[in-house]
Parts: structure tokens; C-alpha cells; sequence
């Protein structure tokens, strides 16, 4: 289970350097290792989720340049929130999922930002969110709300073949 992690992992973070440029509309691509650390999370917990999510962002800091650890520190957290909410929340539905795919998405732009006004980051707060951060977290709902369907059905079809 742990190589299919990695690989699952490692195949996020593949995808958004080779798929997601691909299927961007205008300036806004997916955070597909982002949708990979949710649902991870919610599957399997908070250790699980936490550790995906340093891994992903940490991958996706060191392809993209930049400050190194900002993605793997926002993502690691979101990861174990996702994950210890899981156990307490009805978060198996798809209709908790997507909407909360979204607002994951947002919390994620707005620490991110906050991590890099530290920084001196140039761009202001609602620009950010404009142009930036509520255009990625929609595109994050419908390309997860895709994927949650599809887990949906191979799950039922897997326990129709049981």
C-alpha cells in the first residue's frame, strides 16, 4: 500500500507539470496534487493525509521554484485537517466532498499567501483572490467532483463483481 501511495504521490505531481498545463483555462490550471491530498485524507486519516500532503507540495515547491516548503507546509495542513475530519464528519458522500474540495482550496490559496506576504509578496490580497485563488478552487471542484465519481463507480462495480 505504501508504493501505491508514493506512486499516487509522485503521479499527481507528474500530472500537474504534464497535464495540467494542457488543460488550463486562461491563467487558471487545477491543483491536482491538492485534489489527490483530500482525497487521500479522507480516506485514510490524518497521519496519512498530513504525510501526502507535505510529499505532494514539497514535490510541487521543488519543480516550480520559488520558496521551497510553502506548498508542502499549506498542503500538509490541509491534509491533516481533511483527516481528522474524516472521522468526524459524514465526509463519504460526494455532495461533502466537492463542496469541501473547494473551500479547502480556498483555505489553502489564503495560507499560501499569507506564508509568502512574510515574504514581501507583491500582489495584494484581492487580486489574489480574484484572479488567482477562487478560479483554481471552482476548476478543483469540478475536476474533483470528476474524480469522486469516478472513485464512485469503480467502487460499485467492484462490489457488483464481489
Amino acid at each position: 500500500m505504501r508504493a501505491f501511495l508514493l506512486l499516487t504521490i509522485f503521479g499527481g505531481n507528474v500530472a500537474q507539470a504534464t497535464i495540467a498545463p494542457a488543460i488550463r483555462v486562461g491563467d487558471i490550471a487545477p491543483d491536482i496534487p491538492l485534489i489527490i491530498v483530500v482525497l487521500v485524507a479522507l480516506r485514510r486519516g490524518t497521519e496519512v493525509g498530513c504525510l501526502t500532503g507535505f510529499a505532494a507540495g514539497l514535490l510541487q515547491d521543488v519543480a516550480a521554484g520559488g520558496l521551497v516548503g510553502v506548498q508542502g507546509l499549506t498542503k500538509a495542513t490541509i491534509g491533516a485537517l481533511v483527516g481528522g475530519l474524516s472521522g468526524r464528519l459524514a465526509v463519504a458522500q460526494p455532495l461533502v466532498q466537492v463542496p469541501g474540495l473547494v473551500l479547502l482550496s480556498v483555505a489553502e490559496g489564503v495560507g499560501r499567501f499569507g506564508l509568502l506576504k512574510l515574504f514581501h509578496f507583491p500582489a495584494s490580497f484581492g487580486e489574489l483572490m480574484t484572479y488567482v485563488v477562487l478560479p483554481q478552487a471552482l476548476y478543483n471542484g469540478f475536476l474533483g467532483a470528476a474524480v469522486v465519481l469516478l472513485l464512485a463507480w469503480t467502487d460499485a462495480v467492484r462490489d457488483r463483481a464481489a
